[in-house]
């Protein structure tokens, strides 16, 4: 598939693609002051004005590659039962914070948007982690009846796994079984 854009040659999706395959792991393997957009043009096998046809720099790359891959690996399908669905949010949520090359991305452009106003505003401008917890939130606060907002409720739920495994403590230990039940309680579900 060629795309345009209404300026300059096509754009081919499978470049797109790509690039967008390339960059979350090769900042697994160089880190991300040594990312570059001339790194991730050779690691996608395509040039690097093809690169910079699509994005502005490494961080708005590295931003829609964790985007899309969160979007997956941060599905959490609704069995019904509350507890057990935030339950398995919160696992999927340590492991894409934890393993996952995609979240390795994300931690790196949080890290960066701290000195960084543009990857700042690149970060706020859509929030992949509340909107991955949205559905199991909203779920939750229909059931209970709280007045908190998804956002509010987004925060009780990530807060604890994320501050944790950002401030660089060992995941392992994380119980998303207790953290759900307390989330629950705070919630005023049973």
């Amino acid at each position: 598939m060629v795309e345009s854009n209404g300026r300059g040659r096509p754009r081919s999706e499978s470049a797109r693609t790509a690039v967008l395959h390339a960059v979350d792991d090769l900042l697994v393997e160089v880190g991300y002051a040594a990312l570059t957009m001339k790194g991730i043009a050779e690691r996608a096998g395509v040039g690097r004005q093809t690169v910079y046809r699509w994005w502005s720099n490494k961080a708005e790359v590295l931003y829609e590659a964790s985007v899309l891959d969160a979007q997956h690996e941060l599905a959490a399908p609704l069995s019904g039962d509350a507890r057990e669905d935030v339950r398995a949010y919160l696992d999927a949520l340590v492991t894409f914070l934890t393993r996952s090359h995609a979240g390795a991305a994300y931690r790196a452009l949080l890290g960066e948007a701290q000195h960084d106003p543009d990857v700042a505003l690149l970060l706020a401008s859509r929030d992949v982690l509340e909107d991955s917890a949205a559905g199991v939130v909203d779920a939750v606060r229909t059931a209970s009846g709280t007045t908190l907002s998804t956002q509010q409720a987004t925060a009780l739920l990530i807060g604890p796994p994320f501050f944790r495994i950002l401030s660089g403590h060992d995941a392992s230990d994380i119980d998303t079984g207790t953290l759900a039940d307390r989330f629950m309680r705070v919630m005023g579900c049973p």
